[in-house]
């Protein structure tokens, strides 16, 4: 994988034609695997509620997952802000809108969405127009309401529903298994992605926006290091080891920009390192939709950022408005890459403070934060699905501990025991 990231970008300097047109491969890896998301978190999450003897247990998990989610985001919305204020990224450049070139932005991105005029069509908009209508549409909030809905009832009905258990359960075998032939593709998947960036946007155009990179890159550190880190470390846990438990997922997600590529291999690493199966099922799909940390200060940062551009100088009202507006919006992102430049868009164009033609001083260098975004969204829900195992007392404790705790010697855990762990679950491919 970090070879073929690697010479990704020696293309991407040497040979900027090639390189743009290797863009298929990374498009292509991106949708195999999105084409098995819906049906694996629909699954899943299914079968996880229904092997819940209590139904309470789905809705406290639910809940606190839910209130964990809300805490992080709501914190990454607000570090954003806070960074914006304290960095200024966008001062200086001094933007005149009226001479912004609003051309090159999708005219779909230009008008509000409908889902963002009130809480009731929002609420609305995650109804499905038909059950396989979700799937066909690749909605996520969409399929984690089918899902719950279904999970709810197959759990009530007990043995009468055992069958469509089993057809589940197998069907989840059959999609992890296809996800361990699809990840061998990863490197050629993650060579196409990253080549086409360096080849169509070139390493130059950093240049003059390089401090809002730097920026959004920093912060994102720093959300992962102290506020991940330190609640990891409440619960007797190593960041680091984490980190690199789950660096081969990592360097998937780095090369695609698309969290949702190792989503499927992030839950089986997760069920294997001792969280149980039913919290990780619950836990990690909703997350995908729920709890995107990287994209929520990618949200207030870049907001900011094109309002200090533009030398517009936002109230507290406007400030608190937005920030209102994107703890609905940013709960809606998709973990797919390029989701949290709609998302922006989308916002912009509901709060009217900030012109959304504003946005043209991103298009050159969005793809290059996407990474951040992704990464940031991904080690945001393994560590949210540690956090509800603790708080649901559905932690194997000592297990995880062997693996990912602080050893009071400093020293890392047997390679054996990493690398007994560091597969799929039986049945998972």
């Amino acid at each position: 994988m970090l070879l073929a990231i690697a010479l990704a970008v020696l293309l991407g300097v040497a040979r900027p034609t090639w390189a743009v047109a290797m863009q298929p491969l990374g498009e292509g890896f991106v949708k195999l695997i999105k084409m098995l998301i819906a049906p694996v978190v629909f699954t899943t999450l299914v079968v996880g509620i229904a092997g819940m003897k209590d139904l309470k247990a789905v809705g406290r998990t639910g809940a606190k997952a839910l209130i964990w989610f809300e805490f992080t985001t709501t914190l990454a919305l607000a570090i954003g802000i806070a960074v914006a204020h304290l960095v200024r990224p966008g001062a200086g450049l001094h933007v005149a809108s009226q001479k912004l070139d609003a051309s090159a932005l999708d005219s779909k991105l230009l008008a509000p969405g409908p889902g963002l005029h009130g809480f009731a069509e929002h609420v609305l908009s995650l109804i499905p127009d038909s059950f396989f209508g979700a799937f066909a549409k690749g909605d996520m909030l969409q399929v984690l309401l089918l899902a719950v809905l279904t999970g709810v009832v197959v759990s009530r009905l007990g043995t009468r529903a055992r069958a469509l258990v089993d057809v589940l359960e197998s069907a989840q075998s059959v999609l992890f298994g296809i996800v361990g032939i699809l990840m061998r593709l990863s490197p050629i998947g993650a060579f196409g992605a990253m080549a086409f960036t360096v080849g169509k946007y070139g390493l130059g155009t950093l240049s003059s926006l390089a401090k809002l990179i730097a920026v959004f890159y920093g912060t994102s550190v720093l959300f992962v290091c102290v506020v991940l880190g330190l609640t990891l470390r409440c619960l007797g846990l190593s960041l680091v080891r984490l980190l690199g438990y789950l660096r081969a997922e990592l360097t998937v997600v780095l090369g695609t920009s698309s969290s949702e590529s190792a989503l499927p291999s992030l839950m089986a690493k997760l069920e294997a390192v001792g969280c149980a199966p039913q919290v990780v099922r619950l836990v990690i799909p909703a997350g995908y939709s729920f709890n995107l940390d990287g994209t929520s200060i990618y949200l207030t940062l870049a907001s900011l950022f094109v309002a200090q551009a533009l030398d517009i100088r936002l109230s507290f009202g406007q400030e608190l408005s937005l920030l209102l507006v994107l703890l609905l919006t940013s709960k809606g992102a998709a973990g797919v890459a390029g989701s949290g430049f709609i998302t922006l868009a989308a916002t912009l164009s509901a709060t009217g403070s900030i012109p959304v033609a504003g946005l043209t001083l991103l298009l050159g260098i969005d793809r290059f934060m996407s990474e951040a975004r992704a990464l940031t969204n991904f080690v945001g829900n393994a560590v949210a699905t540690l956090v509800v195992s603790r708080w649901e007392n559905q932690l194997d404790v000592a297990r995880v501990r062997t693996l990912l705790g602080v050893a009071s010697s400093g020293e890392p855990p047997a390679t054996e025991a990493l690398s007994s762990a560091g597969g799929m679950p039986p049945g998972h491919g």
